[in-house]
């Protein structure tokens, strides 16, 4: 009987990323990794992102999905809506990833290998640990707000997680279906860390591989007072929701 490659799907939520769209997709095709997908989730860009996306699932070079959303609510709603079609349409792997070039393509492979060679329920591009770097050109004060936000959330849930924060991962589907990700409440950067909470919470193991995180080459930062408050907030209600963290095990 032949063997079948899991189907990998990336979720690349997108908001005015005309340019840099084109790129991370042909980025990602020269991965050459067999029956991978994109997944568009298109925030109805005004700088036409959506129609970019549109025609890249006609002619790009991988296969690609749109999801056309009418309402800009936010990053965390885009990747469940993307999430849950992903699933929906029988992905085995979800990867999540910004459209922005920050996270390094190159990494897929060792995230892929990585989660489907051990008991790892998500895999963790991290900054963080050992051969992990942030961008060589943030500021000082950029890099120290990022520290200071990893170890303000592992302090608040003790996720034990190097990169709590971080953005770019492989989920396996049936972590996904585990922690019910359509009942992910946070938006914004929270919802990383909502995410992995609930993994934790489930005793499901976190790897962490590393990556250079670079700074963004096309379009401006999303990060605004509203997400940055809601990011100070959401620990503190997970961590008195009642729910008790089951002992889990953390690889970087």
């Amino acid at each position: 009987m032949e063997n079948v490659a899991p189907k990998v799907t990336v979720v690349v939520p997108t908001y005015n990323e005309r340019d840099s769209l084109p790129k991370i997709v042909e980025l990602l095709a020269a991965l050459g990794i067999p029956n991978m997908h994109v997944l568009v989730v298109d925030d109805n860009s005004p700088d036409g992102t959506g129609e970019v996306a549109d025609k890249l699932g006609i002619d790009g070079p991988i296969p690609l999905g749109v999801l056309h959303r009418t309402v800009k609510d936010g990053l965390g709603r885009a990747y469940v809506a993307g999430m849950s079609r992903a699933l929906s349409e029988g992905a085995d792997i979800v990867i999540q990833m910004d459209a922005d070039l920050s996270h390094p393509c190159e990494a897929v492979p060792r995230m892929l290998e990585t989660l489907t060679t051990t008991d790892a329920a998500v895999v963790l591009g991290s900054r963080y640990v050992t051969g992990g770097a942030v961008a060589a050109d943030w500021p000082w004060y950029r890099k120290a707000l990022s520290a200071w936000a990893n170890f303000y959330v592992n302090a608040i849930l003790r996720l034990r997680v190097k990169d709590a924060t971080a953005g770019f991962k492989a989920w396996q589907a049936d972590t996904l279906r585990a922690i019910d990700v359509d009942g992910v409440q946070s938006n914004g950067y929270a919802f990383q860390v909502e995410m992995n909470y609930r993994t934790v919470r489930r005793g499901l193991t976190i790897a962490e591989v590393p990556i250079r995180f670079e700074e963004r080459t096309d379009g401006v930062s999303k990060m605004s007072l509203a997400v940055q408050l809601e990011s100070a907030l959401v620990p503190w209600k997970l961590r008195f929701s009642g729910d008790t963290p089951r002992p889990s095990r953390v690889r970087g």
